[in-house]
């Protein structure tokens, strides 16, 4: 199997996808005022109150990095807005495993390469262990080879005959203990296979506020093209969960940028691209450390390194 031989030389032992602990808490929402809601009317200010029954979350007070994994001091304290007392800390830690990622790709991979070097740099708790594309020569390939980051083709295609179909692909990825799979310019559907096999685990960005222009043929400059033309005054990207749609997973993470009245789609990618840039490695940083949160009602969350009873 084409997949055997491309993973011959790494770790025999297998891991299934990882699934995220959960904790009941009760907490407060406080998201900060945009510019404007007229454009947007799912992106406003919030002020939620949640009851305690209301979200699964898990209780990171301190991180302290160290050589092979950080360490999450776990306290508690009587005031959820006072420092923890010294006699109130648990003196047991639990360790947080450096985690592995996948990254898909489709062009130049500048998301990719962002991710990768906010991990060489340290501030992000994981390593990018494989690449995918769908093809070979693309820009996010050569720099994977440049790095010695392993690049498989998928899909199997006229062009790229050497591509591995679905379960080859899962077995791959297993075969890496990948942990996170996450796209970045990847313009292929993800098969239903692999979203099973890492269920919670997939995540895209998208290079608009969804669920406006979103969806199969709004890719690249489509994307801001058609932004501009409809007039909104605001734009940005978003990082979602994957399923078995196009840009149609739970949303985890946005950023807004304006558009302004003299935007070419040429500006307004740049623009959005910058905070493209940010987020995902934000985004990265936070599942690395296991601070993605999950509302009752299925909403996901990012829980603040600083302080644990802020969520965004």
């Amino acid at each position: 199997m084409e997949a055997q031989q491309i993973i011959s030389r790494f770790f025999p032992k297998s891991s299934l996808a990882p699934s995220i602990p959960t904790v009941k808490r009760s907490f407060s929402l406080n998201f900060p005022p945009l510019l404007s809601s007229s454009t947007y009317p799912f992106v406003q200010s919030q002020n939620l109150d949640v009851p305690s029954a209301a979200l699964h979350a898990i209780s990171f007070v301190h991180k302290e990095a160290c050589s092979s994994s950080w360490r999450i001091w776990c306290s508690k304290s009587s005031s959820s807005t006072s420092e923890p007392e010294e006699d109130h800390e648990v003196r047991a830690q639990v360790t947080v495993r450096r985690k592995k990622l996948a990254v898909f790709v489709s062009g130049g991979g500048s998301n990719f390469r962002s991710i990768h070097e906010a991990s060489k740099r340290g501030s992000l708790h994981g390593d990018v262990t494989v690449l995918v594309t769908n093809k070979s020569e693309c820009g996010g390939a050569e720099y994977a080879r440049n790095n010695g980051i392993p690049v498989i083709l998928f899909p199997k295609a006229r062009d790229e005959p050497k591509g591995l179909s679905p379960c080859d692909l899962v077995d791959t990825l297993r075969k890496f203990e990948v942990d996170f799979v996450l796209l970045a310019g990847y313009l292929k559907l993800i098969p239903v296979e692999l979203i099973r096999a890492y269920e919670r685990s997939i995540f895209n960005i998208h290079p608009s506020l969804l669920p406006a222009f979103g969806g199969k043929g709004y890719y690249g400059m489509k994307v801001h093209k058609a932004v501009i033309a409809s007039g909104a005054r605001f734009s940005g990207p978003t990082i979602h969960f994957v399923d078995e749609h196009y840009d149609t997973g739970r949303i985890l993470a946005q950023r807004v940028v304006p558009v302004l009245a003299n935007d070419t789609a040429e500006d307004l990618a740049a623009r959005v691209l910058n905070e493209e840039h940010q987020l995902y490695v934000e985004v990265v940083e936070a599942l690395c450390e296991e601070r993605v949160v999950w509302r009752e009602d299925g909403v996901p969350l990012i829980q603040s390194r600083e302080n644990p009873n802020d969520f965004r």
